[in-house]
C-alpha cells in the first residue's frame, strides 16, 4: 500500500486525538479543590447597594465588630434553592449574621424570589454587574465565606450548604471565632 493513502488516516486520528485532548482540558475545574487565596487573609473591601433598598449602600466597614457569613446566590441559580432551607434554618439559630450577596441577577427576580422562598438573610446586597464577587474570587453560586469580626476572610465553602458542612465545618469554626473574642 502507498504511503500515500495512510496519509489521511493518519491526519483524522490526529484530529481525533487533538479534539480529544480539548475536551477533556476545557472540562469544568472542580471549584472544591481550587483553595481561595484569601483564607486567613482581609476580606476584600466593597461598598454595594442594598437590594431592597438601591439608595443604601453597604460598606464592609458596616459590617466589622461581629463575624458574618456572606452567601453568593441568584434567582437564576438552582443549586441555591436547594440550598436555601437549609441556610434559613443555619439563619434562624442566630448564630452568625447571614448576609446575602446576590450575584449577577435583576433586582426584579431577586426580590421576586425571596418573596417565593422566604428572605434569610440580615441584609441583600446587589451586584448586578458582578465586579465585586472577582475580587472574592467568586467561581460560582452558590459560595459562602465566614468572615470573623475584624474582617478576616476564615472559611469559603463552593456548593450548596448542607446540614452535615455547617455541623462539620462551619459550626466548629464558628465557636472558635467565639471564643477568641
Amino acid at each position: 500500500m502507498k504511503p500515500s493513502r495512510w496519509l489521511p488516516l493518519a491526519a483524522f486520528a490526529l484530529l481525533a486525538v487533538l479534539l480529544a485532548a480539548g475536551v477533556w482540558m476545557s472540562r469544568k475545574p472542580d471549584r472544591d479543590a481550587l483553595p481561595s487565596p484569601l483564607l486567613g487573609k482581609p476580606a476584600p473591601e466593597f461598598a454595594l447597594p442594598v437590594l431592597h433598598d438601591p439608595g443604601y449602600t453597604v460598606k464592609l466597614s458596616d459590617l466589622r465588630g461581629q463575624p458574618f457569613l456572606l452567601n453568593v446566590w441568584g434567582s437564576w441559580c438552582v443549586e441555591c434553592r436547594v440550598e436555601h432551607p437549609v441556610l434559613t434554618k443555619f439563619a434562624e439559630t442566630k448564630r452568625v449574621r447571614v448576609v446575602g450577596y446576590n450575584w449577577k441577577d435583576e433586582p426584579a427576580d431577586a426580590l421576586r424570589w425571596l418573596e417565593q422562598f422566604g428572605n434569610p438573610f440580615m441584609v441583600v446586597l446587589s451586584d448586578v454587574e458582578g465586579r465585586t464577587a472577582l475580587d472574592w474570587g467568586v467561581y460560582g453560586a452558590p459560595e459562602t465565606f465566614l468572615v470573623d469580626g475584624k474582617g478576616i476572610v476564615r472559611w469559603k465553602h463552593v456548593g450548596p450548604l448542607t446540614d452535615e458542612i455547617i455541623a462539620k465545618e462551619l459550626l466548629p469554626l464558628v465557636t472558635k471565632i467565639e471564643a477568641e473574642r
